[in-house]
């Protein structure tokens, strides 16, 4: 990991207009979670709603694509990234550093307020850490993910937003195979499998679960690298 690329790639996030969203979307988990406690709203089926539909299946999807793409798409849009390429840093270093930050603002704007969201209220004991953990958990595969595509293509957003909002949501209520095939499904087994609470339900077992996980994470981020590379050979000719 690269501590100057780090500096410069949080400084450049927090300082865009897209930076907006990384706030937004945890405040809204939060107000959310804050008007159901006022309202006496205690119930297990409503904490594992909002922890789970809100929290896990959108907020971390969405604060995972702006996180991922804008650690490097838009270096690449405007040529910055050139800059750095042109320093004896190699490329797979790059690559984590940029999926070191994103995975850091995924633990900050969506881990952080999911753990805050469970506290306010007032979910079992158990629930909340679980949730918490499967959050960070899948947080990481969707970064890798997201960070590669940011590296792979400029329309790396609305790709991404296809994967979640259409493949993970839409497709995943219908199709089976589609829900298997899911970062999302994935991450709340690891969460079912950290509580008893028999109101969440999950496609995947644990083992096939945490096994997708870490290929997908490994093999996005070896894509990133390898894309990385050719992009330097094609820039220098």
């Amino acid at each position: 990991m690269n501590p100057t690329i780090a500096m410069i790639t949080f400084r450049s996030m927090l300082g865009r207009r897209r930076a907006l969203l990384l706030f937004v979307l945890p405040a809204v988990l939060l107000i959310l979670s804050l008007v159901l406690r006022l309202t006496n709203t205690n119930d297990l089926d409503v904490d594992t709603t909002v922890l789970q539909r809100f929290a896990l299946g959108a907020v971390l999807p969405l604060l995972a694509l702006i996180a991922g793409t804008g650690v490097i798409g838009p270096e690449i849009d405007d040529g910055q990234i050139m800059y750095i390429l042109t320093k004896p840093i190699p490329r797979q270093v790059v690559i984590l550093t940029k999926l070191a930050v994103a995975i850091v603002l995924v633990a900050l704007f969506a881990a952080v307020p999911t753990l805050l969201a469970g506290v306010i209220l007032g979910a079992p004991a158990g629930l909340t850490p679980a949730f918490t953990i499967g959050v960070l958990v899948g947080g990481v595969a969707y970064a890798s993910v997201f960070v590669a595509l940011g590296v792979m293509s400029r329309n790396a957003v609305t790709i991404g937003l296809l994967y979640a909002l259409v493949w993970e949501s839409l497709f995943g209520n219908f199709a089976p195979g589609a829900k298997k095939a899911s970062i999302l499904q994935w991450s709340l087994s690891v969460t079912h499998s950290l509580t008893d609470a028999s109101t969440i339900k999950t496609a995947v077992t644990l083992p096939t679960a945490v096994t997708l996980l870490v290929i997908v994470t490994l093999a996005a981020t070896a894509l990133a690298t390898f894309r990385l590379r050719s992009l330097t050979v094609a820039s220098a000719e």
